[in-house]
């Protein structure tokens, strides 16, 4: 199944070409054979077998749960699993009580028939775009069989794991790009939803209102389906746009700062294939993108201060030596932020998603999900301030639409002279994923050239 989509496997299983029992054995022994121990914090094998069962009896039966019932995925290490101990990736959670039910999200999927094969690995409180973690290790990007290579983060495996053509599908959480920056580094597709658009209920905080949730997968048909299948919808609402009714538009600001060449190369290719089918592609000037850089860094970053209400009691007691000293000076950022910082960084944010909103109207912007490649993890893991170098460049683009409140989306678009991906991401204003979903539909063909 290496490579294949969620919507094949679904078929095959529809028409009785594959067997959602033999399908687990697959994923498990394609576990096994990929040899990476640092890419499931925990497999569910029992789970798994009596879901995939089920959706046997279900699919023999002319009954399919939905249109991905017997489908395999995973979870970050965020969503809780009834009985099994939700760790964040970090250690101090290694011993927390199991948790009581699943979160809300995994009950949906339950619901809808898709089979949970595991939690897979993450940036220890998810708090970092590169993806490093020295509790469980740092799963390898399998895009580099040589180099060790950042996967991405913080839902690190959750990228690895589809791209490695183990499982289809793996849900993720983005509070500053942690979908779209593993999609675009190990070159699968991101899906970051809007806020709200999933339930947060049994998925562990790192900014209550940054927080966000969505899938990882091969294609763009394979996030809408799964989305779908999420909110209890028989089929998607979203159909593929008609490109000329396409409206992009590229800022002029930030987001092409020092971006690595070959990034550069392929997103000017994508734009110019893209107006190739017909959409409209215009570059606007967008001032509120450098003024949002420094609005936070005047008052300070908003997941920090949130962050730091989650885990008070953590770094202000013994366990503060046991978290990862680089997730531990991203929260302390927080810890010269006034109250009336806070109030005032609130208070900009609104006013820069309303001047944002009314710029972008109905047009969907593009830009680079990332300014650079998946870079070598050893310079990082050995030298912090190199780490913090990269990790802040890594976050610039998607975390403003974090702070902005967009939707978005990271297609493949490319790769480099070694090899590894490049990537495009479409944003939309919240509420707007219909939208995004249908542009990328209509253009990933041409997105990934």
């Amino acid at each position: 199944m290496t490579g294949q989509t969620a919507k094949s496997l679904a078929d095959e299983m529809r028409a009785g070409q594959r067997d959602p029992v033999e399908l687990v054995t697959e994923v498990f022994d394609r576990i096994e054979a990929h040899g990476d121990a640092a890419l499931f914090i925990r497999q569910t094998r029992a789970r798994a077998e009596a879901e995939a069962r089920a959706a046997r009896e279900r699919l023999r039966a002319g009954n399919p749960a939905s249109l991905l019932d017997g489908v395999p995925l995973a979870w970050k290490d965020l969503f809780d699993l009834r009985g099994t101990v939700t760790t964040a990736g970090s250690d101090v959670l290694r011993t927390a009580t199991p948790a009581a039910k699943d979160a809300a999200l995994v009950r949906a999927g339950m619901l809808a028939g898709l089979v949970t094969v595991g939690t897979v690995n993450m940036t220890e409180f998810a708090y970092s775009g590169i993806g490093l973690n020295p509790h469980y290790g740092t799963p390898r990007n399998p895009c580099d069989r040589v180099v060790h290579r950042s996967p991405g983060g913080s839902s690190s495996g959750s990228g690895a794991v589809v791209a490695a053509g183990i499982v289809p599908l793996s849900i993720g959480t983005d509070t500053g790009g942690s979908i779209r920056i593993p999609a675009a580094f190990n070159g699968v597709v991101g899906y970051k939803t809007s806020t709200g658009h999933h339930p947060m209920e049994g998925v562990f905080p790192l900014s209550r209102t940054l927080d966000t949730l969505g899938p990882l997968a091969n294609t763009v048909e394979d996030c809408v389906l799964v989305d779908a299948a999420l909110r209890g919808l028989a089929k998607p609402a979203v159909a593929a746009a008609d490109p000329g009714g396409l409206d992009f538009v590229i800022p002029d600001a930030v987001m092409f700062d020092d971006l690595d060449p070959a990034v550069a190369a392929a997103f000017e290719a994508t734009v110019a294939r893209i107006a190739a089918t017909g959409a409209r592609v215009r570059r606007i000037a967008l001032t509120e993108l450098r003024e949002t850089v420094e609005v936070i860094g005047r008052y300070g970053p908003l997941a920090s201060a949130e962050a730091m209400d989650v885990h008070w009691d953590r770094l202000n007691g013994p366990d503060a030596a046991r978290i990862d000293q680089r997730v531990v000076r991203r929260i302390r950022m927080a810890d010269k932020m006034t109250a009336v910082d806070l109030i005032r960084l609130h208070e900009s944010r609104r006013r820069l998603i309303a001047a944002v909103d009314a710029a972008l109207g109905d047009a969907l912007l593009i830009c680079p999900t990332t300014p650079s490649v998946a870079m070598p993890i050893a310079p990082l893991e050995a030298d912090v301030e190199v780490f913090f170098h990269h990790n802040f460049r890594t976050l610039r683009h998607t975390a403003l639409g974090n702070f902005l409140d967009w939707c978005g989306l990271a297609i493949p678009n490319g790769s480099d002279g070694e090899g590894m991906p490049t990537s495009l991401m479409i944003c939309g204003r919240h509420g707007r994923d219909g939208h995004l979903l249908a542009a990328g539909l209509a253009l990933e063909k041409t997105i990934r050239g």
